[in-house]
């Protein structure tokens, strides 16, 4: 089977002789539980794996009692044990127990290694920097690149910009209706009604649901809030608008990518620029195959532009990359990456018709640009770039 980096990486830190809670956090059905039961697997020593995701209720006195079952596995002694905590964010003030729980662990010397999962990474971390603080680790769990969908399932790359990066669906392409409903009623509706509503607070739904299926329609063009206002009924304010993206973003389904202006206040107040975090969220809502969508040059173009972006922003996530759009004088340049002070623009040639002129060369006489690159015709090929780390780019 295959084994993703993070797996890996997961090994040799709980390998270390300084431990720390090793919390993996990423979206629904990006492998998480699977990397997880590898390691399982691959440890010489005793483990304990529970899941939070039954019907059973569950409070924060399942997690000492877990937490007392795998203590047991380590027999007393200086021998090692590894509790796995699936689904943690679904235990109220679970951070508080776990905290509770490690620094006892700590000061008695018991040789017990802790991972937790959430598929919720917005209220996973909520919980972390609450509580936790210099007691754990995190590793972002992303949807699957390009590379790993090619080298686990064998897929060509339209086949990765149409069904995207979700392992599990992959059985499922040769049967394009039964892709679509896995899509959106195990996916988008799960986390929408379970891993959003039913753990954060959402006084309008609809409008969050509404939100989403705007940001999918127009993913890679920009959107003023008044303008969204304009297109949604029922829409409040912008705050409530920004909010709900803003979970939305949390729940690995769609980001609002800022502007770029050089000052972080600036780059906050700008209209976003709608970014899908992963193609089958639209695709599954087009109701085409993908020959189909392959015929149509314009849809075709804002999916390409959409894996583009999606895969520079799951790749950058929890690094120390950022990435933008940036808009001046009728011109747009599609993805600004930036490392520091250090900035690679990024236009993508899709055939998508686009309502501002290209902008990299007026972009870089108001900035100073390490490296401009055109994705597409006459460039880099959509393959190649997704291929590639975006960190790669500054070296």
């Amino acid at each position: 089977m295959y084994k993703r980096p993070i797996f890996f990486e997961i090994i040799k830190r709980l390998n270390e002789k300084r431990q720390f809670i090793q919390v993996l956090a990423g979206p629904r059905q990006t492998g998480k539980t699977t990397v997880a039961k590898q390691v399982m697997e691959a440890v010489d020593f005793k483990v304990h794996y529970a899941t939070a995701d039954e019907p059973v209720l569950k409070d924060r006195t399942w997690i000492e009692q877990q937490w007392d079952t795998a203590r047991l596995r380590t027999g007393g002694a200086r021998k090692r044990a590894l509790l796995v905590l699936d689904e943690i964010q679904k235990i109220p003030h679970w951070s508080e127990m776990v905290k509770r729980l490690w620094d006892e662990v700590s000061v008695s010397g018991c040789n017990l290694q802790v991972v937790v999962l959430g598929s919720s990474p917005l209220l996973v971390q909520k919980g972390l920097t609450e509580s936790l603080a210099g007691r754990f680790e995190i590793i972002h769990v992303t949807h699957w690149s390009f590379k790993e969908m090619s080298k686990a399932f064998g897929w060509d790359i339209d086949k990765y910009i149409f069904y995207g990066g979700y392992p599990g669906s992959h059985k499922l392409i040769k049967d394009i209706k039964r892709w679509s409903n896995y899509i959106l009623e195990s996916l988008i509706e799960t986390t929408v009604s379970r891993d959003i509503m039913l753990m954060t607070r959402v006084d309008k739904p609809a409008l969050l649901r509404r939100l989403f299926e705007l940001g999918c329609t127009y993913s890679g063009q920009i959107l003023s809030y008044n303008k969204m206002l304009g297109q949604l009924q029922d829409a409040g304010n912008t705050t409530t608008l920004a909010h709900y993206l803003n979970l939305l973003e949390g729940a690995g389904l769609l980001a609002g990518l800022s502007k770029y202006s050089g000052q972080s206040v600036r780059q906050r107040g700008a209209s976003p620029k709608f970014q899908v975090l992963n193609t089958a969220l639209i695709s599954a809502q087009l109701h085409l195959s993908l020959a189909e969508a392959r015929k149509d040059g314009q849809l075709w173009g804002r999916i390409v532009e959409s894996a583009v972006g999606a895969s520079l922003a799951n790749s950058i996530k929890g690094s120390e990359l950022g990435l933008f759009y940036w808009r001046g004088n009728n011109r747009e340049v599609d993805f600004i990456l930036s490392r520091g002070k250090s900035i690679v623009a990024i236009e993508v040639k899709s055939g998508r018709k686009k309502t501002d002129l290209p902008g990299i060369e007026y972009f870089s006489r108001k900035f100073k640009v390490k490296r401009r690159l055109l994705i597409g015709k006459q460039g880099i090929s959509p393959e190649e770039f997704l291929s590639i780390h975006p960190g790669k780019w500054f070296d």
